[in-house]
């Protein structure tokens, strides 16, 4: 029952706007309780083409949050949000906690960088944009130029064009957790 889960989006300033804006709006309208959870209180800032975008407030303190309050993970791109997350050990040990835990566990575009910190990319079936390729294949992990790849409970995307297909699977596996 969509109403009783709940997800966390994790991410901090610099994420691209679309990849968690248009995933959050959609799990809400599908009646699923959503938390953006970052490292700092308040809000954090997106990036939207080539400058600065929204604010967007923050339900969760990164420090506070824990794998059992939560039936999935996502995880947004941009360069600057993965990049600055993976340098973050309570962010990698959140994402290998997800993973660990056998739940849904979805990252887009440079998101994929937090499974390659968290030992979640080896030995599975990804995409991600293109440049992070070569950092998953080194990882381990098997990559495909795919608008979504789903390996168990690890769902990733590559752009955000791809947002429809990668929040359809999000949400099958939801219904299936």
């Amino acid at each position: 029952m969509p109403g009783s889960k709940r997800i966390a989006i994790l991410a901090t300033d610099g994420f691209e706007q679309s990849e968690l804006l248009q995933p959050r709006d959609a799990f809400k309208q599908a009646g699923f309780h959503v938390d953006v959870v970052a490292p700092k209180a308040g809000s954090i800032r997106g990036w939207k083409d080539k400058d600065w975008g929204d604010a967007v407030p923050v339900d969760v303190a990164l420090a506070d949050a824990r794998v059992e309050d939560y039936d999935a993970l996502v995880l947004p791109g941009g360069q600057m949000n993965p990049d600055i997350l993976r340098m973050d050990q309570h962010a990698v040990a959140l994402v290998k906690a997800f993973d660990a835990a056998g739940k849904p566990l979805a990252a887009i575009c440079h998101g994929p960088w937090l499974l390659v910190e968290a030992g979640a990319a080896k030995g599975r079936k990804v995409t991600s944009w293109p440049s992070v390729r070569t950092d998953l294949q080194n990882a381990g992990a098997t990559w495909s130029d795919a608008e979504v790849v789903v390996d168990g409970h690890l769902i990733t995307s590559r752009k955000p064009q791809d947002i429809p297909a990668f929040n359809r699977a999000v949400l099958e596996a939801l219904a299936q957790a």
